[in-house]
């Protein structure tokens, strides 16, 4: 179950994607979720998909480690699917079962946001995959850095999601433990209806959450003995620099944002 969870996990590789400037990267990730965002129809995503199957064939990313990161979500894209199909008004019926109707309008709806969501999980995981925690921290720091001149702590927070992100495989990896402890002492995870899985899950969270509050403790107690104060005085042993392929992947990607914006207006 465990194993099908990517999100957050780096995929080292010497692809182009892998060495362009974290920076730029995340200003990457912006404009392919407004380009997301202005796909209104379904044609509309024809080149948000072709945007996204040549940035991982560029970053030399395997098929099966992207679709692998989508299995954790079919529930909540079914949800979603179904919660749009029923509930959202329309003209054309398709269906009518009596107590819920399924309308041309709320098939497309619910398609259009299933994609949506799919897209931005996909989107969003390439970020993790093609750039290591330190240079993450780093671009995130560089970008939020303008907002010091009113107090903001860039570096903190951006300290604070790497490390999130860092220890999502750690606690992946301690929940595949303390469940397979679990399972050798006759605990079921798998079987039983709804309640009764929810009620095997608590000799799960407890261990976890002790785990989780001795691993930030432990980090925590490193930090201050190795005199950590913040982003003050701090120094880099790679400097951040945008090179040409970076401008040409953002013109790639304005390119890609324009024909979704003209897709979507002329099959509106």
């Amino acid at each position: 179950m465990l194993e099908n969870i990517t999100f957050g996990q780096y995929y080292p590789s010497d692809s182009i994607v892998h060495r362009m400037d974290p920076r730029m990267k995340i200003l990457l990730l912006i404009l392919f979720i407004v380009n997301v965002f202005c796909a209104s129809t379904l044609y509309a995503f024809i080149p948000v998909l072709l945007y996204l199957v040549t940035a991982v064939r560029y970053a030399r990313l395997p098929a099966k480690m992207m679709l692998k990161g989508i299995k954790p979500l079919r529930l909540i894209l079914i949800f979603t699917f179904i919660l749009n199909l029923f509930f959202i008004q329309g003209q054309t019926v398709l269906l009518d079962l009596g107590f819920a109707r399924v309308t041309l309008e709320s098939l497309k709806t619910a398609v259009l946001y299933a994609l949506r969501l799919l897209f931005l999980v996909m989107g969003s995981s390439m970020l993790t995959y093609t750039t290591a925690p330190v240079p993450l921290t780093d671009g995130l720091e560089r970008l939020l850095s303008p907002l010091k001149a009113v107090r903001f702590p860039a570096h903190e927070m951006a300290m604070m999601m790497t490390i999130a992100l860092r220890f999502i495989p750690t606690l992946l990896e301690e929940t595949d433990k303390i469940m397979k402890a679990q399972s050798a002492r006759g605990a079921d995870f798998e079987t039983g209806n709804l309640i009764r899985r929810a009620k095997a899950m608590v000799p799960l969270l407890v261990p976890l959450f002790v785990s989780a509050f001795r691993r930030a403790g432990d980090l925590a107690m490193a930090m201050e003995a190795r005199c950590y104060h913040g982003g003050e005085g701090r120094t880099r042993l790679h400097v951040l620099k945008m090179t040409r392929k970076d401008y040409i992947a953002l013109a790639v990607s304005l390119a890609f944002l324009a024909l979704t914006i003209v897709t979507a207006r002329l099959t509106a």
